[in-house]
């Protein structure tokens, strides 16, 4: 299969999405904008540094791609749009059983949200790499920013993952971290393994995170000051909003939202040998969000009080969690 029929195979069966006036096939996508602004992010996956193939499926980065992307419109206010995708890796993995996972896991994700696939590149490569570009529109509302956040404010995070109307919130936090430890831990026996219920719903959060998209206009309407995603741990992100905005961000581990999800990942912590205030506190890729809120004006559905802002401290700005240190907590590439 050449370069072009391999394209086309893998863009077959894409969702186009809303407003996009002419999608792959040609050098740039066209796509309608009523509010005439944009936001755009662009996120990456490369194998053996964010993913392994022993344990993820293309299905799986596919999804993981097109999820972590679509959060990262959501978090400033935006309803995701459409994006773009570029894939490269060995020609036998593209051209196999791999590629077509990975553009099924794609589309999958993104018609959940009715986003559209509309365009993107590929490229042999030693390794398997998945990058994403999305647009977000903001339709008419100003975009909800890092840096907005203001003393007195409710510091506040999101359900952890999308729930269907009706159904019961889930605002465990951590999920993504455990199922990381687990993998990590049982190796090739994981998957045989992780049919005990917890560890099945921890592995699954690390591999098709599923976060609530949903909330981040939500929060936008509810007149957030402030919101970010929760992409490298609630403690990292969370000082990241603190000096972006120039205050103190304090987190209350005893808040309902971060103790129960302490004791929901409890029994596998201890099955592993870990700290679960680690997974909650410093995990990354749950995907859920963070934000603040004035005070009194209560909060919108799906969010959970976590902790308050305030004036800073004699050290800055910056995030400080009750009988916990933060310093140094959160995933770094480059640390």
């Amino acid at each position: 299969m050449d370069e072009d029929a391999l394209i086309a195979a893998l863009t077959r069966d894409l969702p186009p999405g809303e407003g996009a006036l002419l999608g792959p096939g040609d050098d740039s996508a066209v796509l309608a904008l009523a509010d005439g602004r944009a936001t755009i992010s662009t996120d990456i996956l490369v194998e053996g540094v964010h993913f392994r193939s022993a344990w993820s499926a293309g299905f799986d980065v596919g999804w993981r791609l097109a999820a972590q992307n679509l959060a990262d419109a959501a978090t400033m206010g935006a309803v995701p749009r459409w994006l773009v995708v570029a894939v490269a890796g060995p020609p036998a993995a593209l051209g196999g059983e791999w590629g077509a996972d990975f553009a099924r896991g794609l589309g999958a994700y993104c018609r959940r949200w009715r986003v559209g696939v509309v365009g993107g590149d590929l490229s042999s490569a030693p390794v398997l790499v998945a990058s994403g570009t999305v647009v977000g529109d903001l339709e008419g509302r100003e975009p909800v920013t890092r840096f907005g956040a203001r003393p007195g404010d409710v510091l506040a995070v999101s359900d952890a993952v999308a729930t269907p109307p009706g159904s019961t919130p889930v605002w465990a936090l951590g999920g993504s971290a455990a199922g990381l430890a687990w993998l990590a831990a049982k190796g090739e026996e994981s998957e045989r393994i992780a049919e005990e219920v917890l560890a099945k719903a921890a592995v699954a959060a690390y591999l098709r995170p599923d976060p609530p998209l949903d909330l981040g206009k939500r929060a936008a309407l509810g007149r957030a000051t402030a919101m970010i995603d929760i992409s490298d741990g609630l403690a990292k992100d969370a000082g990241r909003l603190a000096k972006a905005s120039g205050v103190r961000a304090a987190v209350d581990p005893s808040s309902p939202a971060l103790a129960g999800s302490m004791a929901r990942w409890a029994p596998l912590a201890r099955a592993l040998g870990a700290d679960q205030r680690d997974w909650v506190l410093a995990g990354g890729e749950d995907h859920a969000f963070l934000a603040t809120f004035p005070a009194g004006a209560g909060l919108p559905g799906g969010w959970h009080g976590i902790g308050k802002v305030s004036e800073p401290g004699p050290n800055g700005p910056g995030v400080e969690i009750a009988g916990w240190n933060p310093q140094t907590a959160g995933w770094d590439h480059f640390a």
